[in-house]
C-alpha cells in the first residue's frame, strides 16, 4: 500500500506545509538525509497552545504531538515533490513539550507523533527519539517536533 493510500485510510489530509517564521528553511536535504525544522502543534483551527500539565491535559498534549507529526509529513511531502514513498526510514524525532513544573509524562506526549510515524510508514517509521520538557515554545504552542528522515 502506498503512503498516500495509508494516509487516506487513516483519514489524514496533509495541510499545506508551514512557512518558516524566522531566518531558516522548513527543510534541508543533505545527501540522503532530509532534516525537517521543528513543526508546531498547529492546524487550521489554531492547534493546541498552552502548558501541558497546567492548561493542557495529557490527551490534548498527545493530540498536539500528532498534529506536529502531521505537519512533519506535510514538510516531507513538499521536500519529496509529493512522493512520500521515497521515505526509507524515519531516523530520529526530537520532541519538545511546553511542560508545567510538575509534569513528567513527556515521553507519553511525544508518543502521539511516534505512533503516527509507525502507523503511516510501518516498520520504516520506527525511529530513535528524544523527548524534552521545556519552559516555552514558539508562539505558545504546546508541542514541537523536528525530524531526520532518510530518503531516496
Amino acid at each position: 500500500m502506498s503512503v498516500a493510500d495509508r494516509l487516506k485510510e487513516l483519514g489524514i489530509d496533509l495541510p499545506p506545509p508551514a512557512a518558516a517564521v524566522a531566518n531558516y528553511v522548513p527543510f534541508m536535504r543533505s545527501g540522503n538525509l532530509l532534516h525537517i525544522a521543528g513543526q508546531l502543534s498547529n492546524d487550521a483551527s489554531g492547534g493546541v497552545k498552552g502548558t501541558v500539565g497546567v492548561d493542557v491535559d495529557i490527551d490534548q498534549a498527545v493530540h498536539a504531538a500528532k498534529l506536529s507529526g502531521i505537519n512533519l509529513l506535510a514538510q516531507m511531502n513538499a521536500a519529496l515533490e509529493g512522493d512520500l514513498d521515497r521515505v526509507t526510514r524515519i531516523v530520529k524525532l526530537g520532541g519538545f513539550v511546553q511542560a508545567g513544573p510538575d509534569f513528567i509524562e513527556i515521553p507519553k506526549v511525544i508518543n502521539g507523533c511516534s505512533d503516527l510515524m509507525v502507523e503511516v510508514f510501518g516498520e520504516v517509521g520506527r525511529h530513535a527519539r528524544s523527548a524534552v520538557g521545556v519552559y516555552k515554545l514558539p508562539l505558545g504552542f504546546a508541542v514541537e517536533v523536528d525530524a531526520i528522515v532518510e530518503v531516496r
